[in-house]
């Protein structure tokens, strides 16, 4: 062991002639030990939080989206989009149209997000395991006996939070009215209703993402449906949106884009929601700002304990200096001092807060609430090995800036 190093393990459990130096010492250790703990347990909540969210979108957002980089729609009869079906990676390739537009329901209207999916979308998203009620179906098909399949009614699947505005159910046998402007006509100001195309649909099922921007304004409804409503041709959409296979290779979006040109924009479920990702990032990086100032606070108490611990020790320090030691290696051994204590305090500190994520993780001791009004029932977490790393090297180092404070002038004196 490197002799400065040997010298300050032995000051640093020691008895010193002055309790008061334990009891500083003590503190700047439990100080750390504290914060350090609190590090790990907030951003493991944190973690907790974004993965579940990342799973509610993950049930309902595809693995990666195409979208035209101008304008709104695009075609799909292209010899890109064919080529792009028949890649090995893509399990589910599915059309969509999403289109503003109005629905009524007895004298309630509410303007809605319309999406048109077809037959596939059940395979493409959880979306089973959102429905909170009824079954997923955006259209009722009948065999007329001749083999021919025939198109009865049409259906629609809701958000609840857009279910309960307007006050239906999956049981409800009366219609749902929805409104579309028609693209081709302008508005006529003496007779606006002839100014919109209007269906109505029945309502079969009602899921719940947990998210208001889905729960609150979208509304499911059959591909066929949602062309005509917006005047769409046959093979002309807003958006592809596809579910890759498990073994899918890490590159298949980039391969994807470069199919199908500059004019796409392919995206993956973080980019389909990056304002909301982006936002979890800053205020977990926030939080952990705020946490680490206050365990700047805390480190700074070695300055106390190793001022107090020089004065105590100038008589073994002129011991080494007689005994050849360098007025370098005198500091080195109140810096691994100072730096120790530091040491300690983390990775108590470490230890207690592991214990305490993982006591969260199996028991849930800490509950949100009454359980009863939230998704779930105790804070989640989710320990994450880079949060870690990261409170080790912050701690380590704000307690080597702490302790090289104190001694940086003893290379100076004689």
């Amino acid at each position: 062991m490197n002799l400065s190093l040997h010298i300050a393990w032995r000051y640093l459990f020691a008895k010193k002639s002055h309790n008061a130096i334990n009891i500083v010492s003590g503190v700047s250790a439990v100080g750390v030990c504290v914060v350090t703990a609190a590090l790990v347990c907030v951003l493991s909540v944190l973690n907790g939080f974004g993965s579940l969210v990342e799973r509610m979108f993950s049930a309902f957002d595809p693995d990666l989206k195409i979208t035209a980089v101008a304008g709104k729609s695009f075609h799909t009869d292209t010899e890109a989009f064919q080529q792009l079906r028949q890649m090995p990676s893509v399990a589910v390739f599915s059309e969509t149209v999403e289109e503003n537009a109005l629905i009524r329901f007895a004298d309630k209207q509410v303007p809605v997000l319309l999406k048109g999916v077809d037959d596939n979308f059940s395979s493409l998203t959880a979306i089973d395991s959102l429905l909170v009620d009824g079954t997923f179906a955006v259209c009722d098909y009948y065999d007329n006996g001749t083999g021919v399949i025939e198109r009865v009614f049409e259906r629609c699947v809701m958000g609840q939070g857009l279910a309960n505005q307007i006050g239906v159910g999956a049981r409800f046998i009366n219609s749902i009215h929805i409104y579309a402007p028609k693209r081709s006509e302008r508005i006529n100001m003496l007779r606006p209703d002839q100014s919109f195309n209007h269906e109505t649909v029945f309502i079969s099922g009602i899921f719940a993402v947990n998210q208001t921007q889905y729960d609150d304004t979208y509304m499911l409804i059959s591909l066929p449906l949602a062309r005509m409503l917006f005047e769409y041709g046959a093979h002309e959409v807003t958006a592809i949106e596809l579910r890759l296979t498990d073994d899918a290779p890490r590159n298949t979006q980039k391969q994807i884009q470069v199919l199908l040109g500059e004019d796409f924009q392919v995206r993956n479920r973080y980019e389909q929601q990056a304002d909301f990702f982006r936002i979890m990032e800053i205020e977990k990086l926030l939080t952990a700002l705020l946490l680490v100032f206050i365990l700047l606070i805390a480190s700074f108490n070695v300055i106390g304990s190793l001022s107090m611990l020089m004065i105590e020790k100038q008589q073994d320090v002129q011991i080494l200096r007689n005994l050849g030691a360098t007025p370098k290696q005198v500091q080195r051994i109140f810096l691994y001092e100072g730096w120790l204590i530091s040491a300690l305090g983390a990775g108590v500190g470490l230890v207690l807060g592991l214990l305490v994520c993982l006591l969260q993780q199996h028991f849930g001791l800490i509950k949100l609430g009454n359980g009863a009004e939230y998704i779930i029932s105790a804070y989640p977490v989710e320990v994450q090995t880079l949060d870690i790393l990261f409170v080790a090297a912050i701690v380590l180092l704000l307690g080597f800036v702490a302790a090289w404070i104190p001694t940086r002038k003893l290379t100076m004196d004689n």
